[in-house]
C-alpha cells in the first residue's frame, strides 16, 4: 500500500495553489475553471478537462504538481505524445525554477540514466514521458518504487482525445494508459484535451477508467479568432492575397491534404517572397526537427504541413492558420485552427474549399476498411463540417453548437462581417437532381452508363454540346439545357451544397453522382433549399509581386501589439524583443519561453523603474525577476 499523504481540504489547496501561481508563474489570478480543476487534483481527485487551446490547460496539472511536491507527495508524471511538446514544457518550467525533465528518444543512454536517478531520488517535480515509454516494464517498475514510498503525486494525461477511435487523432498506445488506474488507484489523474464531442468524451472516460472523475468543460469559444471560409478559386493565389493583405511578416500554419501538396505549396510561397517550410511525416526526422525548431524560434515563418504537425505546439504568436484542403471533421478543424492566437491576441482561421474536397473526403470514408458503425459516425462528422462551410449564418454559432454550447452571432466571422446573399435554390436543385435521375433512367432503358461526374452533368444542364453529350445521346434528355441561365460556377455551388446536405453522393473511382433517398423529398417539393449565392471566378492575375508594406523601410510592429501604444512604447517593446531574442539564443529556447509578447507589451506600457514594480507585471515570477529583472530595467532605462 502507498504511504502517500491523505488528501487535504480544498480550502488549503486553493491557498497554496494561488501562492504557486503568483510566486512561480507570476500570474495574479486563475482564469475560468482553472481554480476548480486545480483544487480537485491537489485534493487527490480525478478530473477530465475540456478546455480550448490557449486557455491555460498546462497550469491545471503544473500547479497541482508543484503544490503536492512541496507537500512531500513526490513527482508528477505527465503523459505527452510529442517530443517537441515535452521539450517546450520542460524548458519553460526550467525558466521559472521548477525541476522538470523528460524521457524520450532524443536522450543518450547516459542522459536517460541520469534522469532516472534524479527521479528515484525525489529531486524532480515533474517528469514528461510518451505513452509507449510509460507502459514499459522498466518504467512501471520505477513508478511502483515511487508509489511504495508515497512519492507519486499525480498523473496528467495530455491530448487525452488520442485514446478515442472516434477522435481525430487516435493513437493506439494511449489505450494502454488504463494501467495507471489499475496499478495506482489512489494516485489522482487529470486527463486534458482541447476538443472532444460526446462520442470522444465517452471513450476517454471508459478507456481511461475515469468514471469517478469530475468533468470540467470550459467554453469552446475563441473570440480572438476570426473564422473565414471561401470557395476555391485558384486557391494558391487566394492564400497569397490573404497572407499579404492580412499577415505580411506574421507566423502562420498552412495545412494541406497531401505530402506532395505541402512541398509544392511551401516552395511556391517561398518563391513569392513568403518564408515557408514544409513539414510532413515523409520527411527525414532530422529535417522535421530542424524545421519545427526554426518555426518555434524564428519570427515570421510560415509552416506548410499535413496534420502530422501542430499538436502540442506552444508557440503563442501564430497569427493565422489556413487550410487549403478540407479537414476530416469539426474536431480536427477546431484543434488545428486553435493553434492560432494562443496569446489571446487577434488571429485568423482561413479556409478555402470546393466540390473536390467534399467528394474526396466522402470517398476516403467509404473506401476505408473500418466497420459500418465507424463509417456512419465519420459521415455524420463530415456532414457537420460541410454544414459549417456552407453556412450563411454566423460561423462561431455553428461551431460552438457542435460542441453543445449555445451562443449569439459573434460579429467577427466572415458571415457576420459581410453577410452573404442567399437565394431560393429549390427549383435549380430539382433540375439538377432530375438530370441525375434521367441519366440513370436512360442507362437502364438502353443498357448504357447510368451515372456521370460533375463536369458532364453541368454540360447537360447548361446545354453544352460536348463529345460526351453526343456520344450518350443526352441532347435528347428533357433536362438538356434547362439550366442555361446559371453559370458553371453557380451549378458547381448547387451541386456542392446538395452533396453537403446528403441529397447526392459521389461514388467510385470516377466520382460519379447518384441520388440518395432524401433527394425524393426535394424532387417532390417537400424540402425547400436556401443557398449562398456563388461567387464568380476572379481573373487569374498575379496580384502585386510583393505586399504593400514590403520595402517601405518602416519597422514592422507585430499584430499582437495593441494599437494604442505610443511611438515611445513601441520603441521600448522592440528593444525588449531584441533583448529577449539574445537571451533565448543563450538559453537555447524559443523566445516566448523567456517572456511572451503580452508581458513585454506591459513592460513597455508601464515602464517599471524598480524590481518591485516589474514583479507586479503578469508573467514575471520570482525566478524570472531574479534572473532578468536588472537587465530588463536597464533596457527600459535606455529607451
Amino acid at each position: 500500500m502507498s504511504t502517500a499523504n491523505p488528501p487535504r481540504t480544498a480550502a488549503v489547496a486553493s491557498t497554496d495553489a494561488l501562492h504557486v501561481l503568483q510566486e512561480v508563474f507570476g500570474y495574479p489570478a486563475f482564469r475560468g475553471l482553472q481554480a476548480g480543476i486545480i483544487d480537485r487534483v491537489v485534493a487527490g481527485g480525478d478530473a477530465l478537462v475540456l478546455m480550448p487551446t490557449g486557455a491555460g490547460k498546462s497550469l491545471c496539472y503544473q500547479v497541482p504538481a508543484i503544490v503536492r511536491h512541496r507537500a512531500g507527495q513526490g513527482v508528477a508524471v505527465v503523459v505527452s505524445p510529442l517530443i517537441a511538446l515535452m521539450q517546450d514544457q520542460v524548458g519553460a518550467l526550467d525558466e521559472v525554477g521548477v525541476q522538470a525533465a523528460f524521457l524520450n528518444s532524443t536522450l543518450s543512454l547516459e542522459q536517460a540514466q541520469h534522469i532516472e536517478r534524479e527521479l528515484l531520488a525525489g529531486r524532480l517535480t515533474m517528469l514528461y514521458a510518451a505513452p509507449e515509454r510509460l507502459t514499459t516494464p522498466r518504467f512501471m517498475a520505477m513508478l511502483s518504487s515511487l508509489h511504495e514510498r508515497g512519492q507519486l503525486s499525480l498523473f496528467a494525461i495530455d491530448e487525452a482525445h488520442c485514446v478515442s477511435q472516434w477522435g481525430h487523432d487516435f493513437r493506439e498506445e494511449y489505450l494502454q494508459l488504463s494501467v495507471l488506474h489499475e496499478q495506482f488507484p489512489d494516485v489522482p489523474r487529470v486527463a486534458l484535451t482541447a476538443t472532444a464531442d460526446d462520442h470522444t468524451r465517452a471513450d476517454i472516460i471508459e478507456r481511461l477508467q475515469l468514471q469517478d472523475a469530475e468533468l470540467f468543460i470550459s467554453s469552446f469559444d475563441r473570440p480572438n479568432i476570426r473564422y473565414t471560409i471561401v470557395e476555391k478559386d485558384n486557391p494558391r493565389h487566394q492564400l497569397l492575397r490573404f497572407v499579404r493583405d492580412e499577415h505580411e511578416g506574421d507566423a502562420g500554419i498552412v495545412y494541406c491534404g497531401s505530402r506532395k501538396k505541402v512541398e509544392e505549396t511551401a516552395d511556391w510561397l517561398s518563391a513569392e517572397g513568403v518564408p515557408a517550410l514544409p513539414y510532413h511525416a515523409g520527411l527525414d526526422a532530422e529535417v522535421r526537427r530542424r524545421h519545427q525548431d526554426r518555426f518555434l524560434r524564428e519570427d515570421g515563418l510560415v509552416m506548410v504541413a499535413t496534420v502530422a504537425f501542430g499538436m502540442g505546439i506552444d508557440k503563442p504568436d501564430v497569427r493565422f492558420v489556413a487550410h487549403l484542403d478540407l479537414p476530416k471533421n469539426i474536431e480536427g478543424y477546431y484543434q488545428e485552427t486553435g493553434r492560432a492566437g494562443r496569446d489571446g491576441q487577434s488571429a485568423d482561421a482561413w479556409m478555402a474549399y470546393g466540390l473536390a474536397d467534399v467528394v474526396n473526403q466522402r470517398r476516403m470514408i467509404d473506401e476505408s476498411p473500418a466497420g459500418d458503425e465507424f463509417k456512419r459516425v465519420q459521415r455524420g462528422k463530415l456532414d457537420a463540417l460541410l454544414a459549417l462551410a456552407e453556412a450563411h449564418t454566423c460561423r462561431r454559432v455553428r461551431l460552438l453548437d457542435y460542441f453543445g454550447e449555445t451562443s449569439r452571432p459573434c460579429g467577427n466571422c466572415d458571415n457576420c462581417l459581410n453577410p452573404p446573399a442567399v437565394w431560393d435554390a429549390t427549383d435549380a436543385s430539382r433540375k439538377l437532381l432530375s438530370c441525375i435521375y434521367r441519366f440513370a433512367q436512360q442507362g437502364r432503358e438502353k443498357g448504357g452508363a447510368r451515372s456521370f461526374g460533375a463536369g458532364h452533368l453541368i454540360d447537360v444542364l447548361r446545354g453544352k454540346a460536348s463529345d460526351k453529350v453526343e456520344q450518350y445521346g443526352h441532347r435528347q434528355l428533357s433536362t438538356f439545357g434547362v439550366g442555361a441561365d446559371l453559370s458553371e460556377s453557380q451549378w458547381r455551388a448547387v451541386l456542392r451544397q446538395l452533396i453537403s446536405l446528403g441529397h447526392v453522393v459521389s461514388e467510385g473511382e470516377y466520382n460519379t453522382l447518384a441520388l440518395t433517398d432524401s433527394a425524393r423529398l426535394v424532387l417532390r417539393g417537400e424540402i425547400h433549399l436556401q443557398m449562398k449565392v456563388a461567387s464568380e471566378p476572379s481573373p487569374r492575375s498575379r496580384r502585386g509581386a510583393r505586399g504593400s508594406s514590403a520595402g517601405s523601410g518602416a519597422p514592422r510592429v507585430p499584430k499582437a501589439v495593441p494599437s494604442d501604444l505610443s511611438a515611445h512604447q513601441v520603441g521600448r517593446f522592440e528593444a525588449l524583443r531584441a533583448w529577449r531574442a539574445e537571451v533565448a539564443r543563450e538559453h537555447n529556447v524559443p523566445a516566448y519561453i523567456v517572456f511572451n509578447d503580452a508581458a513585454l507589451v506591459e513592460m513597455a506600457r508601464q515602464q517599471p523603474s524598480t524590481l518591485v514594480e516589474l514583479g507586479g507585471i503578469s508573467g514575471v515570477g520570482a525566478k524570472k525577476l531574479e534572473a532578468y529583472g536588472l537587465a530588463i530595467l536597464r533596457v527600459l532605462d535606455d529607451e
